[in-house]
């Protein structure tokens, strides 16, 4: 499946891991640990062949099925149903199928009979590769990704990046892969279907590298832990599940303390021994044995782990504006013949707290990158009040310019700051040295929420669009999100999963989509957030 030998990876002069072997076999469900940052990204763009490594080796036997954190794969005029029943080969097989199914029809002969042949050696192909019952299975994964056929048929270019990410999941389940690394693949999905995606983790056949916050997915489905040491850049392999690994890491982490303050005392006494001998030249030799020997205790040792650092975040003070500094009348969107939502309206008073409802693809994200000003809507207006800084924070990051680097980014946030503000809140958020000058592109779906939530951060905006901005952090980091908008005093239009998230906002209003209506914020509506 995978075999890794003596890797290294690193990113510019940061060494994010060195010295690590490991293999992946059929059956191993593998969950990939470790703080924000510290490489797990980078390491599954590496071991799926998407980038190099700085040194070793990686074997690669066998289809490697690998969903990134943000997927742009596909032709976007394909429709959802090919992308994900070509994993094997048939989505092509079937379009061509049909389109000879309807050649047979045509009056000329020669076209007739060509569509014929067309239409058997097509027919002879998708049953040798499963035929309808691989066509079943695909629609099966769908269905529990919540994937209706009315999205299935639909190009790519009209989903949303919630329903991207799921047709590219179904496609990687579908696949069959020998091996399928899975970087948070519960982003966007609702509950059921995280509870569906546990069981057909648990039951896969091939190997499985999985990077999720989940714990409820990680602690029933993986055998073995990867945990992903930052301040010793290396990979400590545990084979065992998630509970034992759990126990197992403290009882390491302690072991290391004791073992690093009694060498540390030894290497003390023998460092004052030999300062002490060192004064006589009769005892020099053994003074300089005694240092030798003091340095060898010390040198041997891991290092103990340091706490993880935590980005510190605290909205920006909102900057003076109108009593109600956004509002929007009459809002439609369509895709093709498609319409998303239809005749909303929404007025953002000043300080309101306000959460967005609605299942996937009801028009959720799609309504904040017009109050934005990213897209436009077919009919309709926004209308500004006095005052309005907007800040957006996009679930896919588009915010970002990847070609540009962190600071490059960070200065575009605001027209007033200065570089040294910039890198001043850029350490708070974990971007330290060389950090700065990578470019957006190469961060990992972490470091970009952090970049991105950094930038609002010196926005001085007085209305937050915050599109999922719980995704992809660790539980730390989430704990200093969840406190930012409890202590955030401007306006905030939220849509998000994450309950955690909602009660933080304590809101005042819900709206409802795709229906755009409006409604006080009761406790009954909290039922309904990990399932939307």
């Amino acid at each position: 499946m995978l075999a890794v030998h003596d890797l290294e990876i690193r990113i510019g002069a940061r060494v994010l891991m060195e010295g690590v072997n490991f293999r992946v076999s059929a059956g191993d469900k593998i969950g990939l640990v470790g703080r924000n940052g510290a490489g797990k990204t980078t390491l599954t763009k590496t071991l799926a062949g998407e980038t190099l490594p700085t040194g070793g080796r990686i074997d690669r036997s066998g289809e490697i099925g690998y969903l990134p954190q943000d997927p742009r794969s596909g032709n976007p005029e394909e429709l959802a149903r090919t992308r994900i029943l070509d994993a094997r080969g048939l989505g092509s097989l079937v379009l061509g199928m049909e389109k000879a199914g309807l050649d047979m029809a045509s009056d000329d002969a020669k076209i007739a009979e060509r569509a014929m042949k067309k239409y058997g050696d097509a027919n002879d192909r998708f049953l040798a590769l499963g035929g309808y019952a691989a066509e079943a299975e695909a629609a099966s994964i769908a269905s529990n990704l919540n994937l209706p056929d009315r999205i299935l048929d639909q190009p790519l270019k009209t989903l949303s990046g919630g329903q991207r990410r799921r047709i590219e999941l179904a496609r990687i389940l579908f696949s069959g892969a020998d091996t399928i690394i899975l970087d948070e693949p519960t982003n966007h999905l609702d509950a059921d279907s995280v509870v569906w995606l546990r069981d057909f983790l648990k039951s896969y056949a091939g190997g499985v590298i999985v990077i999720s916050h989940d714990i409820e997915l990680v602690g029933e489905t993986v055998n073995r832990v990867f945990y992903l040491d930052a301040n010793r850049s290396v990979i400590d392999v545990y084979n065992m599940g998630w509970k034992q690994y759990l126990r197992q890491r403290a009882s390491d982490e302690e072991r290391r303390k004791k073992e690093r303050a009694n060498a540390e005392k030894k290497a003390s006494v023998l460092q004052l021994q030999a300062a002490r001998f060192g004064a006589k030249a009769s005892k020099a030799a053994a003074a300089h044995q005694m240092v030798r020997r003091a340095e060898k205790l010390l040198s041997g040792l891991d290092e103990v782990r340091t706490v993880d650092r935590v980005a510190k975040l605290r909205f920006p003070d909102p900057a003076p504006c109108g009593r109600t500094p956004l509002m929007a009348s009459d809002l439609s969107k369509n895709y093709g013949s498609l319409e998303i939502f239809t005749a909303v309206d929404l007025a953002i008073d000043r300080g309101s707290k306000v959460v967005v409802l609605g299942l996937n693809g009801a028009g959720k994200t799609t309504l904040l990158r017009i109050l934005a000003g990213v897209d436009l809507p077919d009919t309709g207006q926004i209308e500004a009040g006095h005052g309005l800084r907007v800040g957006y924070y996009a679930q896919e990051h588009e915010t970002l310019d990847v070609k540009r680097s962190v600071l490059q980014n960070m200065m575009t946030a605001s027209d007033t700051l200065t570089e040294t503000e910039a890198r001043r809140v850029l350490g708070s958020f974990l971007f330290t040295g060389d950090d700065t000058s990578k470019p957006a592109g190469v961060l990992s779906g972490g470091e970009k929420t952090r970049l991105a939530l950094a930038m609002l951060v010196v926005s001085s905006a007085n209305v937050l669009l915050l599109d999922e901005p719980t995704n992809n952090l660790d539980p730390a980091s989430r704990e200093e999100i969840l406190g930012a908008l409890a202590g955030y005093t401007g306006a905030v239009v939220l849509v998000s999963h994450d309950e955690g998230a909602v009660e933080a906002l304590n809101p005042e209003r819900v709206l409802i989509m795709p229906e755009g209506t409006e409604d006080l914020w009761t406790k009954d509506y909290a039922e309904l957030i990990s399932l939307a």
